[in-house]
């Protein structure tokens, strides 16, 4: 076990608060964005979902834009880019100004759900005359070699160079942003392993299969070697040059004074994950309102809908629940655990509530007893 400090992370996806609009969300965020700053978080990423009502953030690169200048110290990033919509080439010319605008502060985060339902998903689509192609390992080495030239030699065969390696992406400035496999699967840690790229489970959206697919990640990964082109960046600052694996997971956490209130703000989040079962994307009720629509309304499930891992309000029968709640010392306790157990050195926090305020709170509390160093002022 590594005896490097635990860092703490953050996932927004930007949650709209039931009586407020899209646009007070993302005002909300870029408020966090400050504050995880000043407290000491390592990073800040921002999902990608679409036509949610209760999710703001639907274009992650326009937020990471925005927040990394408005901070100082803290890297910014997507988690993740759904990579399947897009050209990698887009992905490259935005990712690489951002980088060029933030040097070494911008995480790029790949996913390959597609953050929507699946009309989102058609309306998405590169090409609707065809079915569905999962070209993502394809498009993945694309992207790594659009933005780190030199693999283009790894696309050579008995009819020379890819064609694609005449294009130089713009702007060109040194290094390129960190690029990350995003996943909730085996699929996900399988393919972060063989690529050699840092890998982060989403645990607060799907629990089950969280240590098999860290402990698969960190035995099964393979180095990359380094090369020119990141010469300027360390070996753990760009995922061109890593030579050990780096594995961090996502884990929903509410901190509040006492363990009661945390419980309290904590049905808003239950009454979510009913919802989201029954394709009901209403923005995030009140506790209040939630405990009432919790009672009254049963949890039968939309035969219409398929089953969506981690949606379900109900029991869980896993190693680590999804959400940890209660007091500051309480939670911190339970994430040195979780990340001594599965040898992590960085966890990813997720948080939702009502209260805007009081999701704050949360972050600064938590920042608070676990150290993190910068400026942790109790709010």
């Amino acid at each position: 076990m590594s005896t490097t400090p635990l860092r703490l992370s953050v996932l927004d996806q930007s949650p709209v608060p039931a009586g407020f609009t899209p646009s007070d969300a993302l005002a909300n965020s870029l408020e966090l964005a400050q504050h995880a700053d000043h407290l000491g978080y390592t990073r800040l990423w921002y999902s990608e979902h679409h036509a949610m009502d209760l999710l703001a953030c639907t274009a992650p690169e326009i937020l990471i834009a925005r927040a990394a200048a408005a901070t100082q110290r803290i890297r910014v990033g997507s988690g993740g880019i759904m990579l399947p919509h897009y050209s990698p080439l887009k992905v490259a010319e935005v990712f690489r100004t951002l980088h060029a605008m933030f040097p070494n502060r911008i995480d790029l985060g790949i996913g390959r759900a597609p953050g929507g339902g699946q009309l989102e998903a058609h309306a998405l689509k590169r090409d609707r005359d065809a079915p569905p192609k999962d070209d993502f390992l394809q498009q993945l080495s694309e992207l790594r070699a659009f933005l780190h030239p030199e693999r283009w030699e790894l696309h050579k065969d008995a009819r020379g160079p890819h064609p694609y390696s005449r294009i130089r992406v713009a702007p060109d400035a040194p290094g390129a942003p960190d690029i990350w496999l995003l996943g909730s699967s085996m699929w996900s840690a399988v393919t972060a392993a063989q690529e050699g790229l840092p890998y982060a489970f989403a645990h607060f959206f799907s629990p089950t299969h969280t240590r098999q697919a860290i402990e698969y990640y960190q035995r099964n990964f393979i180095p990359q070697p380094t090369t020119s082109h990141s010469s300027n960046l360390t070996p753990q600052t760009s995922s061109e040059t890593r030579t050990t694996p780096e594995a961090t997971l996502a884990i929903g956490v509410i901190c509040a004074d006492t363990d009661a209130e945390a419980h309290h703000l904590h049905a808003s989040v239950r009454l979510l994950q009913r919802r989201i079962r029954m394709d009901d994307r209403r923005p995030i009720a009140t506790p209040e309102d939630a405990l009432i629509e919790l009672r009254e309304t049963p949890t039968a499930p939309n035969p219409l809908i398929p089953f969506t891992a981690g949606s379900l309000d109900a029991p869980e029968d896993t190693e680590w629940p999804r959400y940890l709640i209660g007091t500051p010392g309480k939670v911190a306790l339970q994430l040195r655990n979780l990340a001594t157990d599965l040898n992590l050195t960085e966890l990813i926090i997720n948080t939702i509530t009502h209260s805007h305020q009081a999701r704050l709170r949360s972050y600064t509390l938590l920042a608070k007893e676990m150290e993190l160093g910068v400026t942790t002022q109790v709010l």
